[in-house]
């Protein structure tokens, strides 16, 4: 039986009101990024990839060293999970990426983090 590298991500946001400027078109939102690895074998996150896209159009990426100034291994059955933010021009958009890992034996791969939604109460029914 081969084994393999599996990870699911799961993504919780919100918006920060008391952060937000939307006189000043400042929308603020923070996510919880749940990372499981529900393959065989562990793996580092070395590095992420976003793309933000804002409803206007507008493509943001970034690129960096691991997440909140770790790079976690995560074992098989493990989870890890981190907080961060993201500031858009409007009310609503979306975040999607990819991390970049190394597996225990070696293997650099990526891991997709599907697109969700940032937006705020009330502007999608």
């Amino acid at each position: 039986m081969t084994q393999e590298y599996k990870f699911q991500i799961t993504v919780k946001t919100q918006y920060i009101a008391e952060q937000s400027e939307p006189e000043n078109e400042r929308f603020v939102f923070g996510y919880t990024i749940r990372i499981a690895n529900i393959g065989d074998l562990g793996a580092k996150l070395s590095s992420r990839h976003w793309v933000i896209t804002d409803a206007n159009g507008e493509i943001t990426e970034v690129k960096g060293q691991g997440v909140v100034g770790e790079q976690p291994f995560i074992e098989p059955g493990n989870t890890y999970e981190y907080s961060s933010g993201a500031v858009l021009t409007t009310p609503i958009g979306t975040m999607q990426g990819s991390y970049s890992m190394q597996g225990q034996n070696g293997t650099e791969f990526k891991t997709p983090i599907p697109v969700f939604s940032l937006a705020t109460p009330g502007i999608l029914h």
